[in-house]
């Protein structure tokens, strides 16, 4: 479902961007995906249109269109577009997304990405600063089909649950066995594993029946630690 861009107090010309946060920069940086392998053109489409440089410091607007993660306070980051892309074209991958969870709000910027590809989408933050920031940004851009919750993302939402998807945006040293009994049967979960100082994989968990997942092993990656609260 796509926002309806220029919500309450944020003006097209802000979306748009300019110099260095103009379309044109957007566009470079979709290029660069495209370099680097990614291929699905709904995951392209929508981060050619989503202006992440609201999702970052003021300072940092005119480097947020740089394949990079930035620091977003409390100990967080964005996510580097490149991997944002291929987490999303990993959980696109699933049979359905009418109903989906993301743990780790941070800026907004990953769940911004996912609700213009799935029908409903429940995210998670436990710093409170980070979830109310989030909440009023995609508030004002237009979203309606995200809702923000504030609390421990490692034991997931389970008001909302079963799942047909799950994104994990930061890394717990092992996979949380609540987030796997929030997903359907068939249900696919994506999700860094691993500790902060030893090798982390990006993997994705299927559930295939009430007691039993798999696993597959996907590139390796760098993620800040899944923080509970």
């Amino acid at each position: 479902m796509a926002p309806k861009w220029g919500g309450d107090k944020i003006n097209e010309l802000d979306i748009q961007g300019v110099g260095m946060t103009s379309q044109r920069t957007r566009d470079r940086l979709i290029d660069r995906l495209q370099e680097k392998g990614i291929v699905n053109p709904d995951v392209l489409r929508v981060m050619r249109l989503v202006p992440r440089h609201l999702f970052v410091d003021e300072a940092m607007a005119s480097r947020s269109y740089e394949d990079a993660s930035f620091p977003i306070g409390h100990g967080q980051t964005i996510s580097q577009p490149f991997i944002v892309a291929r987490m999303t074209e990993l959980i696109l991958e699933s049979e359905s997304l009418d109903n989906v969870l993301e743990v780790g709000t941070g800026s907004g910027y990953q769940a911004a990405v996912l609700g213009g590809l799935v029908k409903n989408l429940h995210t998670v933050e436990v710093i409170s600063e980070l979830h109310r920031s989030a909440r009023d940004l995609l508030y004002k851009l237009g979203y309606r089909n995200i809702r923000t919750h504030l609390g421990d993302g490692s034991w997931g939402w389970e008001e909302a649950a079963p799942y047909d998807a799950i994104m994990v945006t930061a890394a717990p040293d092992e996979i949380p066995s609540a987030l796997i009994q929030q997903l359907k049967i068939g249900g696919r979960m994506i999700i860094p594993v691993g500790a902060q100082n030893s090798e982390q994989k990006l993997q994705v968990v299927t559930r295939n029946n009430e007691t039993n997942y798999s696993v597959e092993n996907h590139e390796s990656v760098i993620f800040v630690p899944l923080v509970g609260g």
